[in-house]
């Protein structure tokens, strides 16, 4: 019978691959279509009526690709949709929030010297804040105010820097990074089922119909894809965020997530002027290395802040009260706590790996679960097992654990 244990790490693995994969579709996809429709010709008189057209070649054969600027005369038989790669982005995304963050939330949502809330509490705050990020975006982009796209882009870049703040003052660091991405690729799949979609089933509603699409619609939609074209490379930075404390574990991780959105701008900027032919805005990268090396500066280990409650969570108390705790506590001491320390002494390691610390007995009980499958039945922890932890060491850590049950 399989430990329970290695049955969720596989399940969050799989929910984390299956991530993965539709993102990649989503990315590839949206990036080919902002590419193809900056770079098409439009000053040819096409014979078929389209707005513009492009040649490619890939894989050893030429493609003819044109677009029309509303729709063609008559539907096509074969027309395929691009939305299952945003919608299963989003569902497994939100799956692994839950597996990760809900579900294990006393380890990795919620931190005491930030709000001492129960995790309950923090799920819920986390499930209404994604409702309202695209409620007031939605509502914003459909109001008067919204009509100005350049306007728009700078008061939604507003309302990222302020969940920011709010979710570093709300869940712990690696939470509130991976929170603000959340927010914003709810956004960007909302985006898509309930604007880009719904507009698309209208424009073939009315050429089966016969009548003529309206080019409102095809108008609306390119403005939403536009934006989430802008959001991607935020959204990639802050998923990826939760491994490197460099990014979460220090008192300016608001304000670095909100720099890393201006980055997203200036790299896009640069790719979709070389697309439209408009130029190679050289000066993007000027901008991009600047804003990224103020984040390196504000990531300093001497903003690093370790200094937590050593409290036992309830499922801390349970296996702080296991047979062999003594001796595990002992055997991560020595074989562990010289990396995840709040000032490590392990060779150049500035920070606690994946700012997980473990000197006292309490970090550690509350941190069983991990200790087991990274150094217990596993020998993933330590690296290259440079401490030398024996096998019977591993087995004591194993069985400590276990014994809890």
């Amino acid at each position: 019978m399989y430990d329970a244990a290695v049955l969720w790490q596989w399940l969050e693995f799989a929910a984390r691959w299956t991530h993965v994969i539709t993102a990649i579709a989503w990315i590839g996809s949206s990036f080919y279509f902002i590419a193809l429709d900056l770079g098409l010709h439009r000053d040819r008189n096409l014979a078929s009526g389209a707005d513009g057209e492009e040649w490619q070649v890939h894989g050893g054969g030429f493609y003819h690709v044109q677009k029309y600027l509303v729709a063609p005369s008559q539907m096509p038989d074969d027309l395929v949709w691009f939305k299952w790669e945003s919608y299963s982005t989003w569902l497994s995304g939100f799956a692994l929030l839950v597996l990760v963050y809900y579900l294990g939330g006393e380890l990795y949502l919620i931190d005491r010297t930030v709000l001492d809330i129960p995790v309950w509490q923090g799920a819920l705050i986390s499930l209404a804040s994604l409702g309202f990020g695209w409620v007031a975006y939605d509502q914003i982009c459909k109001s008067k105010f919204g009509d100005d796209n350049t306007r728009l882009m700078l008061f939604l870049y507003v309302i990222l820097v302020g969940m920011a703040y709010f979710y570093t003052s709300v869940f712990s660091g690696r939470a509130a990074l991976l929170h603000l991405g959340a927010f914003t690729a709810t956004i960007m799949s909302a985006n898509v089922f309930f604007i880009i979609m719904p507009n698309q089933r209208i424009v073939v509603a009315d050429l089966k119909a016969g009548r003529t699409p309206d080019a409102k619609y095809g108008k609306i939609a390119k403005q939403r894809s536009t934006h989430n074209n802008y959001l991607t490379l935020p959204v990639i930075f802050l998923m990826l965020s939760n491994h490197y404390p460099l990014a979460f574990a220090t008192e300016y991780n608001w304000l670095i997530a909100s720099l890393v959105f201006l980055m997203g701008v200036t790299i896009r900027h640069y790719f979709n002027s070389m697309h439209a032919r408009q130029g190679s805005p050289h000066w993007t990268w000027g901008a991009t290395v600047v804003i990224f090396l103020v984040i390196a500066w504000l990531s300093s280990p001497r903003a690093y802040n370790y200094e937590t409650e050593a409290t036992l969570s309830l499922d801390g108390e349970r296996f702080a009260a296991a047979d062999g705790f003594a001796e595990a506590h002992r055997i991560v001491q020595g074989r562990c706590s010289m990396c995840h320390a709040k000032e490590p002494y392990w060779g150049n390691i500035m920070i606690p790996p994946k700012g997980v610390v473990l000197e006292s007995e309490a970090e550690v009980a509350n941190a069983a679960r991990q200790i087991y499958t990274q150094a217990g039945i596993s020998h993933a922890m330590p690296p290259g097992n440079l401490t030398d932890i024996t096998d019977e060491e591993r087995a004591q850590l194993v069985a400590w654990v276990r014994a809890a049950r």
